[in-house]
């Protein structure tokens, strides 16, 4: 019975032992089985995961093209330096980046105002926490875990409500213990985790030491994501010794590696393949040429593995520096056309006049030769006034231009048929019922006179019977009523006023250009009709006035003013142009729709004002030899600049537009002076005297600098 029991419990034993091995077999197969699909039949596909590479462009940013004046001269270059980089991957981690920060910040100088100045209350924040956790998580007490829980957040959210508690309760004192040498490990850490992954992310490139960079050059092993490389400046080549910077206002400015793409502008960037880090032009010429300027950046594929981490660069497409602008502008004349207008103003400043404006053009091409203006300013710190460029109040501001426009009621009075070349009209005082009286600037009037006299002496009258003309009136009767339709005298008068470009955008290859006041205003009073009529009404802008007397010095065509004359490809030789790639050709706005032979009537109008002994500029403008003509212009204008004072007194805007020589005129301008507190000084005359001088005295210097055929001749032979 025992024994028998034995061999039953010995079977059972050994039954177990082999079903226990068969299992162990067939799990053995399964697994075997498994490892072979794995290893055959999926092989590949595991091993092309293991191996996969992701490409991941990146745009790299190249030089800024320069811009040069008419000369060749350079006027606004790029400037290498020294410059430290981040490259930030995918997998990196924030502890990871605050380890090479922390490092990196050894080799380097990074505390700067400007570097320390740039870190906000939350970087300090954020970085308190990462540099003490444990005083962090004592923050959060357990009732506010316990309210949180309560809320039944998602992992999320819960994080943020902790997160954003902790930081709410550091303190003043907490925030402000870190050491000059943790905050400058902070300036490091801010601008790494700032960085687009895979995009190259400057840390530092302003006054890189030699020593800095050589040593960071040398320990790029222990830097992950740091590099040296070359980077560039923006300067301006004509800046003197205060700082100050020729044309700066209209050149315009560029954005830094810090600020990047403007905000208002992001999208846009972007969707042409900008990087939110790179420089683009902020204002006037920088921006409004940005698209030929910025240049054809390096594509460069970077290969990631799985992990993020970069495995290959490959550069896709070289880059390419921005292309080259050629200003119109004369760089040596238009500092000429600055010292001028300094010593004018500087002579005569004082009381409201603050400033001063001249625009300089071709008026058969449109190129701006010069374009300057300055201001006084008072410097808010040290009371101490300044002068500085406002070469943009050219077409950003405007004023009342008085009888510099009286050509254009001329020839608006020709258009509508209310006169014809040599009719004759009384000028003498006009008394109206209800309406001060209107008269020249002659106090008894000129008596009878003809459209060229009313121009050479500035009849102001003669002005007056055109415009009352054009609204209905056809008869000045003593002291009987102002019967103007002023609606109809205002619509025609600035319909034809526009033609010459005053009252509408003259089309400058500049952002920002004003119109002035005027269209759209419906004046209060017929007076106010005879006030158009003689500048005293509209107001318009110095660069308005230049493009008007340029259409009627070439005949009656409106040109484009143009800033910039030709755009060039990138030079490989330095101090070398490269060739051309666009012209910028004349642009034709409009013909006046006006006979020639009126304009021609007009035109020796201009020519007496200013080489007729009773011409109102005959004593002002002296060099008669580069046969200058012009207009005159002085508008009473309520003050309208930075001094706050009430009542705003009135007080005088003086101008002139003209252009010479009168027979084959190559040079026009216009000069406006607001706000002097008398009508008797001639700064205006004399800014367009000196100007007119300026021109014609360096053309005359470089036609007698140019080497002869016979030297050219040698020269080439060499």
């Amino acid at each position: 019975m025992k024994k028998r029991e034995k061999k039953k419990k010995k079977n059972v034993i050994s039954l177990r032992i082999n079903i226990m091995f068969f299992v162990v077999f067939l799990l053995f197969s399964v697994l075997i089985f498994r490892l072979g699909m794995v290893q055959i039949v999926f092989g590949d596909d595991f091993k092309r995961e293991i191996e996969r590479k992701v490409e991941v462009p990146v745009n790299t940013s190249v030089p800024r093209g320069q811009i040069y004046d008419r000369n060749g001269n350079l006027v606004v270059g790029n400037v290498p330096q020294k410059a430290i980089t981040y490259t930030r991957s995918h997998a990196v981690s924030q502890d990871e980046m605050l380890k090479t920060a922390k490092l990196l910040a050894v080799m380097i100088n990074k505390d700067s105002e400007e570097d320390f100045k740039a870190i906000t209350q939350r970087d300090r924040e954020d970085f308190w926490i990462i540099e003490n956790p444990n005083e962090a998580k004592e923050k959060i007490t357990k009732e506010d875990e316990k309210r949180f829980k309560e809320q039944e957040l998602s992992q999320e959210e819960y994080n943020k409500k902790v997160y954003d508690l902790t930081r709410k309760r550091i303190t003043e004192e907490e925030l402000h213990s870190f050491s000059k040498e943790e905050l400058e490990v902070l300036t490091i850490f801010r601008e790494m985790a700032s960085s687009i992954a895979l995009t190259p992310h400057i840390i530092k490139n302003k006054d890189v030491g030699e020593e800095e960079f050589a040593v960071v050059s040398e320990n790029l092993h222990l830097l992950p994501g740091i590099n040296t490389t070359v980077d560039w400046d923006r300067y301006n080549a004509y800046t003197d010794e205060d700082g100050n910077a020729t044309l700066s206002s209209v050149l315009g400015k560029i954005t830094t590696s810090k600020e990047g793409l403007p905000q208002d502008m992001l999208q846009y960037y972007e969707a042409r393949g900008y990087s939110r880090n790179d420089r683009v032009g902020k204002s006037y010429l920088e921006l409004q040429y940005e698209d030929v300027l910025q240049g054809q950046k390096q594509i460069v594929k970077n290969y990631t593995d799985k992990a993020g981490n970069v495995t290959e660069t490959e550069v896709v497409r070289e880059g390419k520096a921005g292309k080259d602008l050629v200003l119109a502008t004369d760089l040596e004349f238009q500092q000429e056309v600055e010292k001028i207008i300094e010593r004018r103003l500087g002579a005569m400043r004082g009381g409201y006049m603050d400033r001063a404006f001249v625009s300089v053009m071709d008026p058969n091409t449109g190129e701006m030769l010069a374009m300057a203006g300055k201001q006084y300013v008072k410097d808010k710190d040290t009371y101490q006034t300044q002068v500085q460029d406002f070469a943009l109040g050219n077409m950003t501001t405007s004023y009342s231009m008085g009888s510099a426009v009286k050509g254009a009621t001329v020839l608006a009075g020709y258009q509508e048929g209310v006169i014809s070349p040599r009719d004759v009209l009384v000028d003498r005082p006009l008394e109206f019922k209800g309406t001060p009286t209107k008269r020249s600037w002659n106090t008894h009037g000129f008596g009878p006179i003809n459209d060229l006299f009313a121009l050479k002496r500035s009849s102001n009258v003669y002005m007056f019977l055109i415009a009352m003309k054009m609204g209905g009136q056809q008869y000045y009767v003593p002291n009987g009523p102002l019967s103007v339709d002023k609606n109809v005298a205002i619509t025609k008068l600035r319909n034809n006023f526009n033609q010459f470009g005053l009252g509408v955008r003259t089309g400058i290859d500049l952002p920002g250009e004003q119109v002035g006041f005027g269209p759209g205003q419906e004046p209060p009073a017929g007076g106010n009709t005879l006030d158009f009529a003689i500048g005293q009404f509209d107001t318009y802008t110095p660069l308005q006035l230049v493009q008007y007397v340029s259409t009627i010095a070439n005949g009656g065509y409106r040109i484009q003013p143009q800033m910039v004359k030709e755009i060039r490809e990138p030079s490989m030789n330095e101090g070398q142009l490269g060739p051309v790639y666009q012209d910028m050709n004349t642009k034709v706005l409009n013909k006046v729709n006006m006979k020639d032979e009126w304009i021609d009537r007009v035109k020796e109008g201009f020519r007496q004002v200013v080489n007729d002994s009773q011409g109102t500029a005959y004593s002002s403008i002296k060099n008669k030899q580069y046969k200058i003509a012009g207009k005159t212009g002085t508008a009473q204008a309520l003050y309208d600049g930075p001094i706050q004072v009430k009542p705003k007194p009135m007080l005088w805007n003086l101008t002139f537009a003209g252009y010479a020589p009168y027979d084959n005129p190559e040079i026009a301008l216009s000069v406006v002076v607001p706000w002097s507190s008398t009508d008797k000084t001639h700064i205006n005359l004399d800014i367009a005297d000196d100007v007119f001088k300026a021109y014609f005295d360096l053309k005359e210097k470089r036609a007698n600098d140019e080497p002869s055929n016979d030297e050219k001749d040698e020269e080439a032979a060499e």
